[in-house]
């Protein structure tokens, strides 16, 4: 009997190894993916460029030395001044735009858990149904689940296991049996059982809550199928053009009618190269003028009066709480930059999406490490110290004035 306990002993603890085991590299591979998202993610993806390149292989293009990657991407500016020339033809290549700098927000593991976690990535893998397309990649919560719930009936099944050879144990001995507790009375499964539905309940629970109201992904159908690679990328449509309001307040603006007008009024017929839907229909393009057509009140080859379009009823994507703040001017004319930034690759877009979250963290990561643009810039005119402190060498200009420094992490600056 005493065998048959060790046998039991040592499958408990062999399992409790292997789950710790597979748990830490979880934890490791999540550290990676965690600091992935939050810092490199805005301007990075792993296999396509962005603002950035894409870092597959980036170990490889910088000769596999880490300590270069390291202090490049903690102070680019500071290590161009090295003279390395990649990172200068890098520089040179994306239009001299300086990295954010992360000296101070990243440190040498944390860059190491995200060089890992590009190393070890692997792109997913569509899986083709019998109807022939892509089925969606779906949320791994499910299987963590499942899983949860196996491990579960495994524990459950060796507690079994080891109370009967307890009961035969005591049989052999003689020593006599006390009335079994039924299982809906026995404290020990009462409380395994609660605790179970504590964390689980409480994961799910806590998952919801930090996901309330942010829409990453988010991604409607329109009333007109509008492809902004067509206009914007193939064509090069400046986004002022149509986006009238982000150079001059805080609503970037909706196109109206007449916008689209100004040029469809010459172009009702789409010869462009195909495109598609995400679930892969292709669409017709005319078809689509026509629809505009039809909100502008506009007939080819005859007068138009403008007075009598009705306004295209557009899902709007990017939407803030009501109690957060955001300026398109300040950061597009003040801080310079890009629609990117916070849009994505909007030229290679067809059907637009939500690029990020738009979470309180990511804005406060952004303005932890974006470098203010001083040179030329009126706007920031007001801060005389700085400038002086620029100028006699006090603060590194490589480094830079944060948008933090100027206190663009202070409540105010975003919340009423």
């Amino acid at each position: 009997m005493i065998y048959h306990k060790r046998i039991a002993k040592t499958s408990i603890l062999s399992i409790i190894l292997f789950l710790s085991f597979i748990t830490v590299n979880k934890i490791n591979a999540q550290d990676g993916k965690a600091l992935f998202s939050a810092n490199c993610a805005a301007c990075h993806k792993i296999d396509q460029q962005l603002t950035g390149p894409a870092l597959l292989g980036v170990e490889d293009r910088w000769g596999g030395d880490r300590k270069k990657l390291h202090a490049w991407i903690k102070n680019s500016g500071a290590f161009l001044k090295t003279g390395d020339t990649y990172a200068n033809e890098l520089y040179t290549k994306f239009n001299k735009i300086s990295m954010n700098s992360f000296d101070g927000v990243l440190d040498d593991k944390q860059v190491d858990a995200i060089l890992d976690y590009i190393k070890a990535w692997k792109p997913p893998v569509a899986v083709v149904p019998a109807g022939g397309n892509p089925a969606p990649e779906g949320d791994s919560s499910l299987l963590f689940g499942i899983l949860t719930l196996i491990l579960a009936l495994i524990a459950f099944v060796l507690m079994q296991v080891n109370s009967n050879l307890k009961r035969l144990s005591d049989e052999r001995e003689g020593v006599t049996a006390l009335e079994p507790v039924p299982f809906w009375k026995n404290k020990t499964y009462i409380a395994f059982i609660t605790i179970i539905l504590f964390l689980v309940g409480g994961y799910y629970t806590t998952k919801g809550a930090i996901g309330l109201g942010r829409h990453k992904d988010y991604q409607p159908v329109q009333p007109i199928y509008y492809s902004h690679k067509v206009h914007a990328g193939i064509n090069q449509i400046n986004c002022q053009y149509c986006h009238i309001g982000v150079y001059q307040g805080k609503q970037a603006t909706i196109p109206s009618v007449n916008v689209c007008m100004n040029c469809h009024m010459a172009i009702n017929e789409y010869k462009g190269e195909k495109i598609y839907t995400e679930e892969g229909v292709e669409v017709n393009g005319t078809e689509q003028i026509k629809k505009l057509y039809e909100y502008a009140s506009f007939t080819p080859g005859q007068p138009w009066d403008a007075t009598q379009a009705k306004p295209i009823e557009w899902t709007r994507i990017h939407n803030l709480p009501d109690h957060v703040y955001f300026n398109h001017s300040q950061h597009v004319v003040a801080g310079k930059q890009q629609c990117q930034t916070c849009h994505g690759e909007i030229t290679k877009m067809d059907e637009v999406k939500q690029f990020t979250d738009l979470s309180m963290g990511w804005c406060i990561n952004c303005h932890r490490t974006t470098q203010v643009n001083f040179k030329d810039n009126g706007f920031y005119s007001i801060y005389e110290q700085y400038h002086a402190d620029l100028k006699n060498g006090k603060i590194d200009s490589a480094k830079g004035i944060t948008v933090e420094n100027i206190g663009g992490t202070e409540c105010q600056k975003c919340h009423y």
